[in-house]
């Protein structure tokens, strides 16, 4: 298990992260969202020791990284795919690391198998392309079989092929029993990945849960289809409802739940073909969080 207690991180006048918060649990993927400059990354560097907190402390399974006494067994992570030593072949990269930590050779050839790299195993990691570079970072969190285990962003440079099986061996680390905690801007891939959401914003905490509770909790809106839209459209706005044109033969209704919109159609003598509630997405959600908390980002221009 991961704690995050209290984390504070000040690096000047900038303060990267905000007295925050969390437990990251084992046996789910745990997604870790946030804008740009939300501290995600900060997030991730103090709990594998790599910045010294403020104040606060992040620890693994009770204690510090900086006290396991065998780390890659213990903790595997990927945070930056191209921070290695560009002159040594992704073996004697991999070696290199198992070394440190008294993990067989035999490993390394392993674990260059399981993320598609044993053809090129031979080759320079700086010509990787990026892609390479990711599978290559991933190789090396595995390489000690550890028990949890930390991505940042590890889907960049990934084909579509490259992220199913990603997303898949997340499942399948988790299923195992154990703790995969992973920061992406991605959110389509986070509602496909992630048991769980956490969300943070200018280095505090915002909130947590399942991708189903947190899209319930917001609102959506109703998809609606009817023999006279013009009619049901006045009938919905004198409702309360906003209304937005779907496709040709259809509305998308804001505002109003779907039995209030059937009750509306039903007073105002429209009869109906379809009356969908639509969930909002993990995307809809995450932005309507983070609203308040974008560093960099797009304003409308006034006239």
């Amino acid at each position: 298990m991961i704690s995050v207690e209290n984390l504070t991180k000040r690096y000047g006048s900038t303060l990267a992260v905000d007295d925050l918060s969390f437990e990251v649990q084992p046996g789910v993927v745990t997604g870790f969202l946030g804008p740009n400059g939300s501290g995600k990354s900060t997030t991730m560097r103090a709990i594998l020791g790599l910045d010294n907190p403020t104040s606060g402390r992040a620890t693994i399974n009770g204690t510090t990284y900086r006290h396991v006494n065998a780390p890659l067994r213990e903790v595997g992570a990927l945070l930056d795919a191209k921070a290695l030593n560009p002159t040594r072949s992704a073996r004697n990269h991999l070696r290199a690391l198992a070394a440190s930590n008294n993990i067989p050779f035999s490993r390394v050839d392993e674990v260059l198998e399981f993320v598609g790299l044993a053809s090129v195993a031979k080759k320079k990691a700086g010509s990787f392309s990026l892609g390479m570079s990711q599978r290559l970072g991933i190789a090396a969190a595995l390489l000690g079989d550890p028990p949890i285990l930390l991505f940042d962003e590890p889907v960049n440079g990934l084909d579509p092929e490259g992220i199913r099986w990603i997303r898949e061996f997340f499942r399948t680390l988790a299923t195992e029993g154990r703790t995969v905690f992973v920061s992406s801007h991605l959110m389509s891939e986070m509602a496909l990945t992630a048991d769980q959401i956490i969300v943070i914003g200018r280095g505090r905490f915002i909130t947590s849960g399942s991708v189903a509770d947190l899209t319930a909790s917001a609102a959506g809106s109703v998809l609606v289809r009817s023999v006279d839209n013009a009619r049901l459209a006045d009938a919905v706005r004198r409702a309360g409802g906003q209304v937005d044109l779907g496709t040709s033969d259809a509305l998308v209704v804001n505002d109003l739940d779907a039995p209030t919109v059937g009750r509306v159609a039903l007073e105002a003598g429209v009869a109906l073909s379809e009356l969908t509630p639509q969930r909002a997405s993990l995307e809809e959600v995450f932005m309507d969080l983070t609203a308040d908390s974008v560093e960099y980002g797009h304003h409308e221009e006034k006239n």
